[in-house]
């Protein structure tokens, strides 16, 4: 009866100290979620403010001003309507069979070519 006295109190001795333990790492990991929370919320209002900043720097008069200051020392060229493709001209990929297929239609004309 004494031994099993003594490991009952072991073992409840041990249980509060794993016990103590889950609530330090508890406090430890919830400072950590508000930290992080901290850090996101502090994240978030840099981003609002970077992304005002490049509203405020892309606005089109002033992208139109320096174009018109730095005209000459950039070198460029007045638009004009002739600068611009049509959608036709943009030379998409074929499809992988079309390509196949083409591969195949000029490796067969190479054989009937006498040389």
């Amino acid at each position: 009866m004494r031994l099993t006295t003594i490991l009952a109190a072991i073992l409840v001795i041990g249980l509060g100290y794993w016990a103590y333990h889950q609530t330090i790492q508890t406090h430890v990991m919830l400072r950590d979620v508000d930290r992080l929370q901290r850090d996101i919320a502090n994240e978030r209002q840099r981003l609002g403010v970077l992304r005002a900043e490049w509203a405020y720097l892309n606005r089109p008069d002033r992208l139109r001003e320096l174009a018109n200051f730095n005209f000459d020392r950039l070198g460029l060229l007045p638009l004009a309507p002739d600068q611009f493709g049509d959608v036709a001209q943009i030379p998409y990929p074929r499809p992988v069979q079309q390509v196949e297929d083409l591969l195949f239609e000029n490796a067969s004309n190479a054989e009937e070519e006498p040389l």
